[in-house]
């Protein structure tokens, strides 16, 4: 039989991404103000500095991992440099994505100590450093994998500090978690949400506010709006997206979007039709 696959679910409506935007040997300081990012470091040396943290000297091939923004810079001899493919990763979209949540802010994997992950990660350094046509794409598609296969690795690794990966670690927890993924629209009550754990009430909705942060219908309307905002970033109509997430009333969704997102929806919906009018992603 095979095991459940407790991310596809969340994956399908809060997809990581990852997007190149440098390989080479850096010779000077570099500055990254904002946004995720995955680094991978081929060759040569680096101290990496951030704010409220020590600085770190990496020496040899390493994945160093930031899930959010984390003000950061490079530092580097100028004479030797340090040969690196970087990219910028998104966690499933905006304004509090699940993924993200809990996750460490740093995450440094040495590749000597990492295996697992040293074939993807010479697979793209190989690309990286070699002239090709379709190299962008081929190195965006390959960060995105070698980002599951981070978040992959921090969730077995026992290093989510809360959100829904800690609930998805706990095989209970993640047994509800996965039910509510898959059937969002559905009007879910906390005793159904129970019995797909195996647990009674009380302690299931303890169990969940501890491990994952909110109650579980909390979440259930953070998860509704995570999908109502990707479908509406599609130019989705709003009465169809309310239907979509287990909205009767268009107005009640619009309320709960507000309020969740701090935004309209259909000022959402506005913002991805001119996008699209601009030739904007």
């Amino acid at each position: 039989m095979t095991d459940p696959d407790h991310l596809a679910a969340l994956f399908a409506h809060a997809t990581p991404t990852a997007r190149t935007f440098f390989t080479g040997t850096l010779c000077r300081t570099a500055e990254f103000p904002e946004g995720g990012h995955l680094h991978l470091l081929k060759a040569g040396a680096l101290t990496f500095a951030r704010d409220g943290g020590p600085d770190l000297v990496l020496a040899e091939p390493t994945l160093l991992f930031l899930p959010r923004t984390c003000p950061h810079r490079f530092l580097v001899d100028p004479e030797r440099g340090a040969d690196l493919a970087c990219a910028v990763v998104d966690l499933g979209g905006e304004a509090g994505s699940p993924i993200a949540q809990g996750l460490p802010a740093t995450v440094t994997l040495p590749l000597a100590r990492h295996p697992a992950l040293a074939a993807a990660c010479e697979l793209l350094l190989g690309e990286a450093f070699t002239p090709g046509d379709g190299r962008q794409a081929a190195l965006d598609r390959l960060f995105d994998y070698l980002l599951i296969l981070v978040v992959r690795h921090v969730i077995a690794s026992g290093l989510v500090e809360g959100g829904v990966l800690a609930g998805l670690a706990d095989p209970r927890l993640a047994r509800a978690l996965t039910a509510l993924h898959e059937s969002p629209r559905r009007a879910w009550s906390l005793d159904d949400l129970a019995t797909a754990a195996g647990m009674s009430r009380t302690r299931f909705a303890a169990e969940f506010a501890a491990v994952v942060g909110r109650t579980p219908i909390d979440y259930l309307t953070h998860w509704r709006m995570t999908i109502a905002r990707q479908l509406l970033r599609k130019g989705k109509p709003v009465k169809s997206v309310a239907a979509q997430v287990g909205y009767d009333s268009p107005a009640a969704f619009s309320r709960t979007f507000a309020r969740v997102t701090g935004q309209a929806p259909r000022s959402m919906g506005a913002r991805a039709a001119a996008d699209e009018a601009a030739g904007e992603p």
